[in-house]
């Protein structure tokens, strides 16, 4: 059977979608752990364009109390594709297409938790002059591994700065870092313990398709474009949310950010 068939695509219960969301957690998932704070490896596929922004958010987030994102070496050896790695974030940079975005997070969950995590950051766009910058770079980078880790954007009016990575915004200047509230929601995400074991189970029996997990999934699938996000969950100026649901506890949730040309056509 063709896999197309027997995946379906569902809706999902999303948080609040309003501007200026005072608690910008995503969704209810999180990485497992029994205690904290959690590493969290963030594995190198970039190149020297990006070093310094992924080297920046990795010691940013890592200045949470829960949680330390040190960077470690990538394992993709084809960054237009980026792998999915069971247990870390694996972040590439490449040419991914004139498909108005600049970058997208995917997590991969499985059980109930975030198993995986996915960065990819578009230099078709970061190629010309409007976003070869180090603040659109450090704050696209900031962002997207914000969301691996469990936050939504916090704002979503691209009009508005709010001096966070986590805000949406057409000035990235001021909004290269996360900010106290960022760290607030991120010790509040992961202020319970999971049982050790109790999460992220692999799938079993004959609907598990052969046990295979959400990684699996991502891995066969061309995840650069809108065609295999699956089902639109959530849109709002900058910001667009996606589901791929493959039953049984294995879903990939992947949230966009658009360029400004791009967001401003949603506004219409």
């Amino acid at each position: 059977m063709n896999r197309w068939q027997w995946f379906s695509v569902s809706m999902i219960v999303w948080g609040s979608m309003s501007s200026a969301n005072a608690d910008h957690a995503w969704g209810n998932y999180h990485w497992e752990r029994s205690s904290n704070p959690i590493t969290i490896g963030l594995g190198d596929n970039v190149d020297s364009r990006w070093q310094a922004s992924l080297d920046g958010a990795a010691n940013d987030w890592s200045a949470s109390r829960v949680i330390n994102t040190p960077v470690v070496a990538g394992t993709v050896s084809n960054p237009k594709r980026c792998r999915a790695s069971t247990g870390k974030v694996e972040v590439c940079n490449d040419t991914y297409g004139n498909n108005g975005w600049l970058g997208i997070a995917s997590i991969a969950i499985n059980g109930g938790h975030i198993t995986s995590g996915v960065v990819k950051v578009n230099d078709t766009y970061y190629n010309s002059p409007t976003y070869d910058t180090p603040a659109w770079r450090n704050s696209v980078m900031c962002q997207e591994i914000g969301h691996i880790l469990g936050l939504d954007h916090n704002d979503e009016d691209f009009n508005t700065t709010t001096g966070t990575c986590m805000d949406y915004s057409n000035n990235p200047e001021p909004n290269q870092h996360p900010d106290q509230h960022d760290y607030q929601m991120l010790e509040q995400i992961y202020q319970h313990l999971d049982d050790e074991g109790g999460g992220g189970n692999p799938c079993k029996g004959k609907k598990c398709q052969s046990g295979m997990s959400a990684e699996d999934f991502f891995n066969n699938i061309d995840m650069n474009g809108p065609e295999n996000w699956g089902r639109l969950l959530a849109a709002r100026g900058g910001k667009a949310v996606y589901e791929l649901n493959f039953g049984q506890g294995r879903r990939i949730l992947t949230v966009v950010t658009w360029t400004l040309e791009r967001a401003r056509e949603h506004q219409h």
